[in-house]
């Protein structure tokens, strides 16, 4: 293995800082523990590795509610432009309140619902690479018509060179977890190939992603533009390359947030918040809209939502604020459909 400038077997070097970095087997990128870019292993490069079936604590729940929460606090971790110790305070809130969401207002059974965050005490319950997978596999897994998934990560994102050809902007993006600087990020690929994929006719999945560089994380082929008029238009998002990132039949929605880049939160996170400004705007709107609400008028709550509290202020004690530096929330979806007609149904 020789890799940007040459290094011993099985390892690369950073493309930011040059450090020399261990290539993790069956990991496609990884994250320099010494500048925090990250730096994805070329195919050539990659060490294979068997993908462990989903152990016992995931399959015991298969009703056809489930979701995943994940929140990461990154507590005692270096994180970019942070020093050591420095911690985001919002994400497990995030989790408590998305899960208060989904069992009280849409039914869903709490033994359905997984909860991965940096403070819990059983492994298996810690929001690692491995646990972040194995989540993922189980919330499809075996889904069938009339199954509604709900996938929700509220941590630190990022964003990698691709090296495919099937990103518009020429970067993936991808989710920072626990132990990124050990394993290194999920890419937005193996999102796609893990969760969108599988899902059959009659399956649907709401992801809801509260990080930076999470526009189109899910890396779903159609995307939402809606002016502030109210004017709105699907983009066609599908890859140069030709890379189906479909479905098998079921819908996908990403909710996430977009970023310009210009606000002074993109590149520092706020750790003080309590509730991310993300997380907190989906589940008011959602309360505050009569059942059955359309996307269109979901996104205009929350975008007033986020615009009135300017990315902070308080809900139910917990102090809101932006730690994942968006601006305003975005719709990505695997079929495009009249956003104004169509209601959202968990």
């Amino acid at each position: 293995m020789n890799t940007f400038g040459g290094g011993p077997a099985g390892t690369i070097r950073c493309k930011y800082c040059s450090a020399s970095l261990a290539v993790i087997p069956g990991e496609r990128a990884i994250q320099c523990a010494h500048c925090n870019f990250v730096t994805r292993i070329r195919r050539a490069d990659r060490i294979p590795l068997h993908r462990p079936q989903v152990p016992m604590p995931f399959q015991r729940a298969r009703g056809n509610k489930r979701a995943v929460l994940i929140g990461i606090t990154y507590a005692g971790l270096r994180r970019c432009g942070a020093g050591a110790g420095s911690a985001l305070r919002g994400p497990i809130n995030d989790v408590k309140c998305m899960r208060n969401l989904l069992c009280q207002r849409f039914g869903f059974p709490g033994e359905c619902v997984i909860m991965l965050t940096d403070d819990q005490r059983d492994p298996f319950r810690l929001p690692t690479a491995d646990n972040i997978r194995m989540a993922m596999h189980w919330l499809v897994q075996g889904c069938s018509y009339g199954d509604s998934l709900v996938f929700h990560f509220s941590g630190l994102g990022a964003q990698v060179a691709d090296d495919d050809g099937d990103e518009m902007d020429g970067y993936d993006e991808a989710i920072c977890p626990l132990d990124s600087f050990q394993k290194g990020p999920i890419l937005d690929d193996e999102i796609n190939e893990v969760m969108v994929r599988p899902l059959v006719y009659g399956a649907r999945l709401h992801a809801i992603v509260d990080a930076c560089y999470s526009a189109t994380v899910l890396d779903l082929p159609f995307l939402c533009r809606v002016a502030r008029s109210g004017y709105w238009q699907w983009e066609d998002q599908r890859p140069p390359s030709g890379a189906c990132k479909g479905t098998s039949g079921g819908h996908a929605v990403l909710i996430s947030g977009y970023s310009d880049g210009k606000s002074s939160f993109a590149m520092m996170p706020d750790a003080y918040a309590s509730l991310g400004a993300m997380t907190n705007s989906f589940i008011r709107a959602v309360e505050c809209e009569p059942r059955g609400t359309t996307y269109g008028r979901l996104l205009t709550s929350m975008r007033a939502i986020m615009k009135n509290g300017a990315g902070g202020g308080c809900y139910n004690d917990l102090t809101v604020a932006n730690f994942s530096g968006v601006q305003e929330p975005n719709l990505s979806s695997s079929e495009m459909f009249d956003i104004h007609r169509t209601k959202m149904i968990m």
